[in-house]
């Protein structure tokens, strides 16, 4: 089934998780909207600036590939996007906005996308 994936941290760099996360999830057939303040596109998609500027419209999955330190300064916009569910790639984690998230209603998890993904998990 498709999702409206956002993956915030996205990046134009082939080498990075961000970047494969978002090619693997076009090719399983998801709606990616790719968070990065200066790339225009990331694999022929737009690149939105931040949260703010996405279209207006129910987001199925949030993807973080955005430190503690980034997530900390944006947990209200986050919070405020309404996600399904939240994935805590590795090297993500943020317990703070973890609790914050899972008492807000939104299902959290700590996992890896491209594994879940790989695995029929997503």
């Amino acid at each position: 089934m498709s999702e409206k994936v956002v993956v915030l941290g996205a990046s134009p760099k082939p080498e990075r998780y961000a970047n494969q996360a978002v090619a693997r999830l076009l090719e399983y057939g998801h709606q990616v909207y790719s968070i990065h303040p200066i790339a225009k596109t990331i694999h022929e998609q737009t690149c939105y600036k931040n949260l703010a500027t996405l279209p207006t419209e129910a987001i199925d999955t949030l993807t973080l590939y955005l430190g503690k330190a980034g997530t900390d300064k944006m947990s209200a916009e986050i919070l405020a996007l309404a996600p399904k569910r939240i994935i805590f790639n590795p090297g993500t984690e943020n317990a703070d906005l973890f609790a914050q998230a899972e008492a807000a209603g939104i299902t959290v998890i700590n996992a890896c996308t491209l594994v879940m993904l790989e695995t029929n998990e997503f």
